[in-house]
């Protein structure tokens, strides 16, 4: 029911001692400490990108020993490395915690930080299931933490700009948008033998227990056991921008379509359109990944008006009625350094913003709330595709 919705959407091998000493309270010049928990190529990354902005990795995580290897080499000497993250969390001295696991894992890493009084930047999508997106805001909104989630849109300025225009009318009332993401990337899994150790039994968590399959490590968000696929991935970035430059919460309905073209040994859909209904709009979110020709992400939003289009490499505004070599009535261009409209500038400035948070105790561009409401769609859109029928949000949500 309609209420239900509303309802969704208000609440929706240890080392020895540590050497760093726990702080109760940040000073103006006091340095942040933060532990990744899975230091994958995404991990890895923020990782890097955490120590840009001036926090101290204290700590690393890992069920791969070679992911924990590559981490080490990245991170201040000293670090102090785990295979369990609840030893991690157990840690006097953490600050925050980095969370970068497949999305099976999202709910009960958090949950466990929140448990353990560190304050959070989770990557995104927000969750495994409905489910799990109502567990985390519960257990966000009942703790003293502070969480981002790490959808860096919300913190670039390039974008903040470009909404301030669509909602100051500059293409009038938005009918349709279109979301879409291309690239010549898919390719057969590789299950082959795995370079370094892996704990298993770990990785699988509460996941159905079965063999070791290398691929199933490698391409975990290939798999429906720990992750959304592609649809989660990419969707929770592109559906949370179409939603917040139009005010809106999740959709009324989805219906999804989906072929496994090129990933072999895959169960999730490597060339995917979606249609989501909201009360006076549409969103065709589509993506396609054997083929390159608009590379990357784009959001055309579909004005009575004007068009807005949104990429890496900028934004542009085109007026109505448009001519095929009618030029951009605005536009911001992406300069090479700044690394993309959500490259390293937006990247940094969403780990700012946390940090930021974590001093002052107020609440991130990104909460569990957005981004609960961010990957509504896409979990919306993937039961759709597994019943082979349109699914509406209301009855997603009852379960």
């Amino acid at each position: 029911m309609e209420s239900n919705r509303r309802g969704f959407l208000k609440a929706t091998a240890i080392a020895s001692a540590p050497l760093f000493v726990p702080r109760q309270a940040f000073g103006a010049n006091d340095r942040i400490t933060y532990g990744v928990i899975a230091t994958g190529g995404r991990g890895r990354y923020l990782n890097r990108h955490f120590q840009a902005v001036g926090a101290q990795c204290v700590a690393l995580c890992d069920v791969y020993d070679h992911n924990l290897e590559l981490a080490v080499k990245e991170s201040p000497e000293g670090v102090k490395t785990f295979v369990d993250y609840h030893d991690l969390l157990a840690q006097p001295g953490v600050d925050a915690v980095v969370l970068a696991g497949p999305d099976h894992h999202h709910c009960p890493m958090l949950l466990a930080a929140l448990k353990a009084k560190k304050d959070v930047y989770s990557e995104k999508p927000l969750s495994y299931s409905f489910e799990d997106s109502k567990r985390m805001i519960d257990g966000v909104k009942s703790s003293d933490r502070i969480v981002q989630v790490g959808m860096q849109r919300r913190s670039s300025a390039p974008v903040m700009r470009a909404k301030r225009l669509l909602e100051d009318g500059a293409i009038g009332k938005v009918y349709q948008v279109r979301p879409q993401w291309d690239w010549n990337v898919a390719k057969p899994l590789d299950n082959s033998a795995l370079a370094g150790k892996l704990d298993w039994d770990r990785f699988l968590g509460a996941a159905p227990k079965r063999e070791l399959e290398p691929m199933r490590f490698r391409a975990w968000r290939q798999f429906y056991d720990y992750a959304g696929g592609n649809m989660t991935d990419q969707g929770t970035h592109l559906m949370d921008v179409a939603q917040w430059f139009l005010g809106s919460g999740p959709p009324k309905s989805a219906i999804m379509n989906g072929i496994i073209a090129k990933t072999v040994g895959a169960e999730q859909t490597d060339v995917f359109t979606a249609v989501f209904e909201y009360p006076q709009h549409l969103i065709t979110w589509q993506l396609n990944y054997t083929n390159a020709f608009e590379n990357g992400w784009r959001i055309t939003f579909l004005g009575d008006q004007g068009t807005m289009i949104l990429e890496e490499s900028g934004w542009h505004v085109y007026s109505e009625p448009w001519k095929p070599d009618a030029p951009a009535v605005m536009q911001e261009l992406s300069i090479e350094k700044d690394g993309g409209l959500t490259g390293t500038n937006a990247v940094r400035a969403h780990i700012r913003n946390l940090m930021e948070c974590m001093r002052s105790r107020s609440q991130p561009h990104c909460t569990v709330e957005t981004a609960a409401q961010a990957v509504a769609g896409p979990h919306l859109a993937n039961l759709a595709f597994k019943q082979g029928r349109k699914v509406t949000y209301d009855e997603a949500v009852r379960g």
